[in-house]
């Protein structure tokens, strides 16, 4: 089994002695450095660059440079999504966006760990876990969101929470630990 077989099904893996994954990193690192270099209005190439990295985006999709992630084509976005500055996917497993999610500045969706014990850890072994955001999810500033976390939709995350377990649908949650508030109410809509 392969090192990028080994993140995909949650294993332990080497990603810093793997010369693909190190390739891989690489190359998403030089498209997101192009990405970063690009003009605001240069609209059409920013895109183009978006479609180039991501592994799908939809219809309407807006990131603001500057953007960071490991691999990119484990990153799928929907429709009418929009990241502010600063947005930083460390995405070693899937990550799933779904349409109409709003992501202030500052945030980070992080699906790789690494293990307590101290040997596996010193050999620079990790794991990755998979993150899923649902539809119309407002994730606010300086947001940190762990790995093998699903936040429900019609969910707004306060800014400043650290995610470290699942979100319920139609919630406001936040903390640190982040933690559900209250259900969304008739009125917040």
């Amino acid at each position: 089994m392969t090192e990028k077989e080994k993140a995909q099904v949650g294993l332990l893996y080497d990603a810093n002695n793997d010369q693909s994954l190190i390739e891989e990193r690489l190359n998403a690192a030089e498209l997101c450095y192009d990405y970063n270099m690009l003009r605001p209005s240069q609209q059409t190439e920013r895109d183009a660059m978006l479609t180039r990295i991501l592994g799908s985006k939809g219809t309407n999709c807006t990131i603001v440079s500057p953007f960071y992630c490991d691999y990119g084509y484990n990153i799928e976005v929907g429709d009418n999504f929009f990241s502010n500055y600063n947005f930083v996917v460390l995405d070693c497993a899937k990550v799933k966006i779904g349409h109409n999610v709003f992501i202030a500045p500052n945030v980070g969706i992080y699906c790789a760990g690494h293990p307590l014990n101290i040997a596996e850890r010193n050999k620079g072994l990790e794991y990755a876990k998979p993150i899923t955001i649902g539809n119309n999810v407002w994730i606010g500033a300086g947001v940190q969101i762990c790995p093998g976390v699903t936040i429900g939709e019609n969910s707004t995350i306060g800014a400043g929470s650290i995610v470290t377990k699942d979100i319920p649908a139609d919630v406001l949650a936040y903390g640190n630990p982040c933690v559900v508030i209250r259900k969304a109410t008739d009125k917040d809509r």
